[in-house]
């Protein structure tokens, strides 16, 4: 389940995805698959080869993409989050959801 955004937040991120830009959005998110994660925050690109390409910059898995018809993404928790945040220069992600 997830909250804390915006849905101007939402529509911004889905038109930088469709765009094919690399783009960041956290939120609040429970999932008891995912114990002690309270925040995800997806990072999205349409280009595949693109997003495959940052993601190994970070040690990111190919497989580890959700693979969506628009909106192909990697979900980040934990350390790898907010370690991936600090580098991407989102402290106002960090900040906002107190990472």
């Amino acid at each position: 389940m997830a909250f804390g955004l915006k849905r101007s937040e939402l529509l911004a991120w889905k038109k930088n995805v469709e765009d094919g830009k690399i783009d960041f959005l956290t939120h609040y998110w429970l999932d008891d698959r995912f114990p002690g994660c309270k925040t995800v925050t997806k990072v999205g690109c349409s280009d595949l080869d693109k997003l495959k390409a940052w993601g190994k910059g970070y040690g990111l898995k190919e497989q580890w993409i959700h693979i969506d018809e628009k909106y192909p993404h990697y979900d980040l928790f934990g350390e790898s989050q907010k370690s991936i945040l600090k580098k991407e220069n989102k402290w106002d992600q960090i900040e906002r959801f107190r990472l």
